[in-house]
């Protein structure tokens, strides 16, 4: 329950017939600044994410702060992969890196079991869900952001001045100024239609709700595939805009890698899988996953698939995680049998 008396865990509020998941505003909207008088200054060591390795949205901003190089500069922990009644849980002592590393209790404050404990310590009257990530200033106590695209996009430049000159993180621009206008145009329908989407489909409580958002995210899906096919047939390189690694690329990445894994059986998105109706698509997560450490470090299965088939027990009461796919990312160089099988005829 959260503060206002409100579950937590009921995706759509009772009583709304629209059946519609709607997703909450996040609350804590500052900016680390590396500009003099900073509220939030750029100073290493200052600050602390709070993530889940299940959780997409948080997944951004680990895949960005490795990439650019910010592991001394930013610390983090994982909270357990179980979101119950009480929200995000911190592991206890005993559980502490069975699932992965940086899984432990709190690592701030004693006494803190849960996320939720977090945010009271900032905000006794919070009233909402009580999200990850978190981006935590330890010298103020306070938190500065839970807005995963805005951590994205901070951590992405806000410390450069300060990486050492010639390495690939200060080199690393996620929002180059000659893309901006297609990044923020691409991130707009890929939140909409599939980082949303797939939990519009899945959370949706009536069949009308469910057909619409589901339809519409496999036509989203249709056109990264599309666009894709063009890159690859024009030789523009291995990033959806070609050469240039993107926010883009890690937008569209903690979804679609999750895809198969879960969200095909979990949230009903089963017109088609990635692995064997989206080539391109497939090819492009792959590249990413096996090529570049920083997406496959932050990729963590076991929280993946046990947080959502254990956690949302209104889809799947007995708490049953399916076996498969197996593996749950294929090789580089390996395909599944049908497309196997239709690239020899």
């Amino acid at each position: 329950m959260s503060s206002s008396g409100a579950n937590i865990t009921q995706w759509v509020q009772p009583g709304d017939k629209s059946g519609e998941f709607k997703r909450q505003t996040s609350a804590f909207r500052d900016w680390i600044s590396a500009e003099p008088g900073a509220k939030f200054p750029a100073e290493k060591g200052r600050y602390h994410l709070y993530v889940s390795y299940a959780c997409p949205w948080a997944h951004r901003t680990l895949i960005a702060r490795q990439l650019k190089g910010l592991e001394d500069y930013i610390s983090y922990s994982a909270v357990h992969w179980h979101l119950g009644d009480k929200g995000w849980r911190f592991a206890t002592p005993d559980e502490a890196d069975q699932d992965g590393d940086h899984v432990v209790p709190d690592p701030l404050h004693d006494g803190f079991t849960h996320l939720r404990d977090l945010y009271f310590s900032v905000d006794r009257d919070y009233a909402a869900r009580f999200t990850v990530p978190v981006l935590y200033d330890k010298v103020a106590g306070t938190i500065v952001s839970n807005e995963s695209s805005e951590i994205l996009r901070m951590l992405g430049s806000a410390f450069d001045a300060q990486l050492p000159a010639g390495s690939d993180g200060r080199a690393l621009d996620l929002y180059p100024e000659a893309l901006r206008a297609d990044i923020d145009a691409v991130g707009e329908w890929t939140y909409d239609l599939i980082n949303n989407g797939v939990y519009k489909s899945g959370f949706a409580t009536t069949q009308e709700a469910y057909e619409r958002n589901v339809v519409a995210l496999f036509g989203a899906l249709d056109r990264v595939e599309e666009h894709l096919v063009a890159n690859q047939g024009q030789n523009k390189g291995p990033y959806y805009f070609g050469d240039a690694l993107t926010e883009t690329d890690i937008r569209l990445f903690v979804t679609l890698v999750r895809f198969d894994p879960v969200y095909v059986q979990h949230f009903k998105c089963n017109i088609r899988d990635i692995r064997s109706g989206y080539p391109a698509t497939h090819r492009w997560m792959r590249r990413l996953y096996w090529t570049v450490p920083a997406f496959r470090d932050t990729t963590n299965f076991r929280h993946i698939k046990y947080h959502y088939t254990k956690s949302h027990t209104q889809i799947n009461p007995p708490s049953i995680t399916p076996v498969g796919p197996l593996p749950d990312i294929l090789p580089l160089d390996d395909e599944v049998p049908a497309v196997q099988w239709a690239g020899k005829n």
